[in-house]
């Protein structure tokens, strides 16, 4: 291996790096360091040549034993406990795995150096039967480590290369909650964002809804305008202080957009402590339709998280049973999304239409 800095330890080849250096999967480095038979023997003597390079040992160890007992353990991997997508598609996954006599090690993992390390020292190999990873951002490199331990592997929220996912189209989401509101009649449509700071643990929701905004304006011949975009907001605390950012800046939008409803919420406190009324003189919609929605009369573009944890569940326990997936492949499963209208979106008034405060 190439050497660390200096004074550093060198980190211990894994299964990932091998297949890396061969130019095959991980699934086909196991098999050729295993011996099994349908690895042809170019394919083999190329996987065996990168080992020995990269000093690879203790092959077998971060490999299940085909004969263990099976400890109907599954590992739940999830970024964060306390905001609404991932408590509500944690508790729904738990349930259906746990209805099916399933125990569960639930790691939260809410940072980029907590992920990175966590994926170092890998905790799994022999525990669990499976691998539930809950919008967990995950590199290549990461991936590669999670699918070197040889385990059943399904992600909710994003896609992990060459596992199930399930989901939603974050994209076309985002781009419905605009298009409602230009339907309307805005024009100038601010966005408010929980994209992060650290680009290591960047959601690719985040960016695939902000890309639904920009692709939405486009269409609509408007220009885009970082005037009208703050990001780097959670909770409802952050949408509080993204609408403050906003109403301090020049030329206040119409309606504004919030990439999930907890941020919608608070730029609707915002804007009452304001005194300015919604939607009489702004707009606001939000995304999810979370239970709070509904009682805060937030228009937005709803999705079944419960329902997305639940088939992830589902879809781990299958593959845990050995049981085939009979399209072929990962398949990213797609769940519906629909505009769920309330009283918080309606035409712009007259005198602002054309931007005017």
């Amino acid at each position: 291996m190439p050497p660390g800095p200096s004074g550093s330890r060198l980190r211990r080849a894994s299964l990932a790096d091998v297949a890396l250096q061969a130019g095959v999967s991980v699934a086909t480095a196991s098999r050729s360091l295993r011996g099994v038979d349908r690895v042809a023997t170019a394919t083999r003597d190329r996987v065996l040549d990168a080992a020995n390079e990269l000093n690879y040992q203790q092959v077998t160890r971060a490999l299940p034993e085909p004969d263990r007992p099976h400890t109907r353990t599954v590992a739940v991997i999830v970024p964060f406990f306390a905001r609404w997508f991932f408590s509500t598609v944690t508790d729904a996954a738990l349930s259906h795995l746990r209805a099916h006599d399933c125990d569960v090690l639930l790691y939260h993992l809410g940072s980029a150096d907590v992920r990175d390390d966590f994926l170092t020292r890998i905790p799994l190999s022999g525990r669990v039967d499976g691998i539930l990873s809950l919008s967990m951002p995950l590199t290549e490199q990461h991936t590669l480590t999670l699918r070197a331990l040889g385990l059943p592997l399904v992600s909710v929220g994003s896609q992990v290369a060459g596992c199930p996912s399930v989901g939603i189209d974050d994209v076309a989401t985002a781009a419905t909650a605009v298009d409602h509101l230009l339907n309307l009649g805005h024009q100038r449509i601010g966005w408010i964002s929980g994209r992060a700071d650290d680009p290591r643990f960047e959601f690719s929701s985040s960016l695939e809804r902000r890309l639904g905004y920009e692709q939405a304006l486009g269409r609509a011949g408007l220009e885009f305008d970082p005037q009208l975009v703050v990001e780097g907001c959670h909770g409802i605390k952050g949408g509080v202080a993204a609408m403050e950012e906003l109403l301090g800046r020049p030329g206040l939008p119409t309606a504004v957009v919030a990439e999930f409803d907890e941020l919608a919420i608070g730029a609707l406190w915002t804007l009452g402590r304001a005194g300015l009324r919604v939607p009489h003189d702004v707009s606001v919609m939000g995304i999810d339709d979370m239970d709070m929605a509904q009682y805060v009369n937030l228009t937005t573009v709803a999705q079944d998280v419960a329902a997305q944890g639940r088939h992830a569940a589902a879809e781990l326990l299958r593959m845990m049973s050995g049981e085939a997936n009979p399209e072929g492949g990962a398949r990213h499963t797609l769940q519906a999304t629909r505009l769920v209208l309330r009283d918080s979106t309606a035409p712009p008034r007259s005198d602002r239409r054309s931007g005017a405060s």
